[in-house]
């Protein structure tokens, strides 16, 4: 049987839960552990996949198709392994198998009632990854504040696995904030203590706390907090802030958190911490040998959670390159044909990212008409690819009212269409390829010189699709199809050989880079990016000469 770790939060929102608990499960998996993180969400909806983005940022994809939470991108780009729909869970999804369950009469008549029906729904859930038998601990994060009413069926159900288990087999840690006042010059410990009481006051006791701090806490502080919070100093974390998130796991080894959770779940015999390759990953990214700028083209470049999965990549391909990636955030809606030269001056790269609605639409098509008649690199993901195949359709097809039928539904040139087969489905989703689909590389290509082979497995998150019906026209004219799905035939990858770098995909390869296994396709683009900032890009299409640095 698994042991499980509990990790709620107190006293404010946004502390970190998620990095805390992916970076203790980094640690506990670099000790030979087999190790899981799970998300709890106390909102109604049944899970992210039709929330915008402004709401709750992005929505994390995982292999088996499952829209989730974007902690899940942290717990799979520290951990280097996949989650599923099984790891996200929410009241909406709670509530749903319940109700259906009384529906199909498996009450028997019973009154259905939040205790113990509903806590015992969510006590199955939180405990079905560790009946498995593939790990060996299960960490689970509780989203929201204690002291919200939503999540109070969530600590109920923790309360009760607290009661139900041995103590052994369960801990609670507690992420709080410890304020500094700088007018008084002073760190506050009053508002833990309220977050602890009020824990308390529901039955679970936390066994360990963390403290997000912007000052050390110094031993008297913890001893304090220890005090009159009923735990023991050395269960006192300091979690100071950190330059990056990848720093944290370091931070908390410090600390000592894994071995004091170990401690708590009566593990006497571990093995010391492998990190050397995490180690290697912060000292490339600490201290980069030089610097690219590259331009992220999106709707919602407001909320920086919203495109989370593409800014880690580009932590990732940085590190790979030793080179410092400045993200320099464009916002599609301002850009027009006009000052798009003015609004991209100085890039080193173009990506085009993500996204849904007519909105902003326009400033993208010239955002990647610029970067083609440039030379700038330019990378397209999902949408950023649509409007790839848009603008090259207008611009060197000559098909003028080319579109995509999501924009326009009359468009008499629809080069991104939906599929038939899907357009039958009205049920919001429904018609989305979600999840990881194959993708066939033709060999030669650029796409098969990035991953290295013709055979590739990306995630997917859309509905609409290149429309097969202008291939002929594209391929013919200087677009090449360089990866298509092989058993329906749907173009995955676009790219302009000519060019010096110019790619688009259909799929999401952001959500699969990790620390370890950062995603070929943003390696290489900062790679090409990095070439294009020295000066160094082997022009392939005379006519681009006189248009490169």
């Amino acid at each position: 049987m698994a042991k499980y770790i509990f990790v709620t939060g107190g006293v404010t929102s946004s502390l970190g839960k998620g990095i805390i608990a992916a970076s203790l499960a980094k640690l506990l998996q670099s000790r030979g552990f087999s190790v899981t993180i799970q998300k709890f969400d106390p909102y109604i909806n049944v899970d992210p996949g039709t929330l915008n983005p402004y709401e709750h940022g992005e929505c994390y994809v995982t292999e088996d198709g499952a829209e989730t939470d974007l902690d899940l991108g942290h717990y799979e780009r520290f951990l280097s392994s996949y989650t599923s729909q099984a790891n996200n869970v929410t009241t909406g999804r709670i509530y749903q198998t319940v109700i259906n369950r009384e529906r199909a009469g498996d009450f028997l008549g019973k009154t259905v009632q939040v205790v113990p029906h509903i806590t015992d729904e969510i006590k199955r859930r939180m405990l079905q990854l560790g009946k498995e038998g593939k790990y060996d601990l299960v960490i689970t994060e509780i989203g929201g504040t204690v002291g919200d009413i939503e999540s109070l069926p969530f600590i109920e159900a923790v309360r009760q696995i607290q009661w139900e288990l041995p103590d052994d087999d369960v801990v609670v840690i507690h992420l709080t904030l410890i304020p500094y006042l700088r007018a008084a010059k002073e760190l506050k410990t009053k508002p833990t203590q309220h977050s602890v009481k009020m824990l308390s006051e529901t039955g679970v006791h936390p066994d360990i706390i963390v403290a997000r701090t912007e000052e050390p806490l110094g031993n008297d502080i913890k001893r304090k907090i220890a005090l009159f919070c009923n735990v023991k100093p050395e269960a006192v974390i300091e979690a100071m802030d950190a330059p990056t998130i990848y720093e944290v796991p370091l931070a908390m080894l410090r600390e000592k958190l894994d071995v004091i959770t170990m401690r708590k779940l009566g593990i006497s015999v571990y093995p010391e911490p492998n990190l050397e390759n995490w180690k290697a990953f912060l000292d490339k990214l600490k201290y980069p040998k030089s610097k690219v700028t590259i331009g992220l083209i999106g709707k919602y470049v407001e909320l920086q959670d919203a495109y989370k999965s593409i800014l880690e990549s580009f932590i990732h391909a940085g590190a790979m390159n030793e080179v410092k990636v400045q993200v320099v955030n464009v916002h599609s809606e301002f850009i027009t044909e006009e000052n798009v030269a003015e609004k991209l001056d100085g890039l080193d790269g173009l990506l085009v990212a993500p996204g849904f609605g007519v909105r902003g639409i326009e400033g993208k098509i010239s955002a990647v008409k610029y970067a083609r008649e440039n030379g700038l690199p330019f990378f397209g993901i999902c949408l950023g690819m649509q409007m790839a195949v848009i603008e090259f359709a207008r611009n060197v097809l000559g098909l003028k009212e080319a579109h995509s039928t999501e924009m326009d539904v009359n468009t008499p040139e629809p080069v991104i269409d939906m599929m038939e087969e899907q357009k039958k489905i009205k049920m919001m989703g429904g018609t989305m390829r979600l999840g990881a689909y194959p993708c066939e590389i033709v060999e030669g290509s650029l796409a098969h010189k990035i991953y290295g082979k013709t055979s590739i497995s990306e995630r997917h998150r859309h509905r609409y699709e290149f429309n097969n019906k202008y291939l002929d026209q594209f391929e013919h004219n200087g677009m090449s199809a360089s990866g298509t799905n092989p058993e329906t035939g749907l173009v995955e990858i676009i790219e302009i050989p000519s060019h010096p770098y110019f790619i688009g995909v259909q799929y999401h390869p952001e959500l699969k880079s990790s620390v370890e296994k950062p995603a070929p396709l943003f390696v290489h683009f900062i790679a090409a990016a990095k070439a294009y900032n020295e000066g160094r890009i082997a022009v392939k299409n005379p006519l681009l000469q006189s248009e490169m640095i």
